[in-house]
């Protein structure tokens, strides 16, 4: 048991749209990543996708839907089965969860990211 500090993980690296690790919850890996521009619009079919914005501020797409906007402070969680979007104008420093072994890239045509443990 130990205390993770979110900003001293965030600073080990600057790549965007990379999951890093940084503790396991039950069957659920606990990461950081930072990103700018958007991602490509995709789904997960078996589990919910959690966002909480540390830093900065995002807009999450969904298919169908005007634009949610995410500031520092606050979550997201898209359902599963629901086709969404993460973007941002300026850099934004996110934790997600999810299962282990869950790619980050859903059902989109995007490679999945490594998922480096720092």
């Amino acid at each position: 048991m130990k205390s993770v500090n979110l900003s001293e993980k965030l600073a080990h690296f600057s790549t965007h749209w990379e999951p890093h690790v940084v503790a396991d919850y039950n069957e659920n890996e606990v990461m950081v990543v930072k990103f700018v521009g958007e991602y490509p619009f995709h789904k997960h079919d078996s589990t919910d996708d959690f966002f909480y914005v540390l830093e900065g501020e995002m807009q999450m797409d969904i298919e169908g839907e005007p634009s949610h906007t995410v500031q520092a402070g606050e979550l997201f969680i898209v359902p599963k089965g629901v086709v969404h979007r993460p973007r941002a104008h300026s850099e934004v420093k996110v934790l997600l969860i999810e299962p282990k072994g869950e790619p980050n890239s859903g059902d989109s045509d995007r490679e999945a990211a490594p998922k480096t443990r720092i």
